[in-house]
């Protein structure tokens, strides 16, 4: 199967899984992130010549190599990159580097928010033009993965909203539980995700509709466009299983 070919499943399955959506979801389309990591910039302009616009990367080096690739530059010049992976603030100025950087989805502490804030007027182009972030939640509590408490959410975006005039929280992230079986029940950590966007939207009178939920991968993302998720991160349905990293 062709990258093409790849994209156009996915993205009919995801027209299916939001047409059983509840009527309260029916006024967006989930957007699809094609996670390239660990892939060459032939696939990432492969994906984009077939529609694809939205990519996502977990190293902040290998999206500063892509994004700064020449072929990448001159043929997908309408390409936006979401960082998904765990930021260090010492790596803060490389990612904001990167041309067409458009949302990082996972910001998890003060000490991170600060630094960006801080940094991005630096590197913006316009005056006015705020960074893009989003909150990541470690809901499934389960060890080595990153994301904030749930019971910490409401803080970060008062941070953001009192501290932070460079940025515009667009929503809140979460990896949900490894392995879960989706055919039992609903995902208890997309309901929990849900839930904190529910209370953040009534906290800060924000709009639910302005709230983005990035949950749902390549094993899970039907069942998370079902549970109201607008961002789902799909990698190795796209461009087939990745390379172990070198260490």
């Amino acid at each position: 199967m062709t990258v093409a070919a790849n994209l156009k499943i996915i993205h009919d399955q995801i027209l299916a899984a939001s047409a059983r959506r509840p009527l309260e979801y029916k006024d967006f389309e989930p957007r699809l992130v094609a996670v390239s990591k660990l892939k060459p910039p032939e696939l990432i302009i492969d994906a984009y010549e077939a529609g694809q616009r939205h990519f996502g990367e977990n190293y902040v080096n290998e999206l500063v190599e892509k994004g700064t690739n020449q072929n990448i530059l001159a043929k997908c010049s309408d390409i936006r990159w979401h960082f998904i992976g765990h930021l260090q603030r010492n790596k803060v100025n490389k990612l904001l580097s990167v041309p067409n950087l458009y949302v990082i989805e996972t910001v998890d502490n003060e000490k991170l928010l600060s630094v960006l804030n801080f940094s991005w007027p630096k590197f913006r182009s316009q005056d006015d033009l705020k960074l893009k972030v989003m909150i990541q939640v470690n809901v499934s509590k389960e060890e080595g993965k990153n994301g904030c408490e749930v019971s910490k959410v409401s803080a970060l975006v008062k941070y953001i909203i009192n501290n932070c005039k460079n940025l515009e929280f667009v929503g809140l992230m979460t990896i949900g539980m490894s392995g879960y079986d989706a055919t039992k029940r609903s995902n208890p950590d997309f309901l929990q995700l849900r839930e904190c966007k529910q209370n953040v939207s009534k906290e800060f009178g924000i709009d639910l509709k302005k709230i983005e939920l990035s949950m749902g991968m390549s094993n899970d993302y039907e069942h998370a466009v079902e549970l109201g998720s607008t961002n789902v991160r799909v990698g190795s349905a796209i461009f087939g299983e990745r390379p172990k990293k070198d260490i």
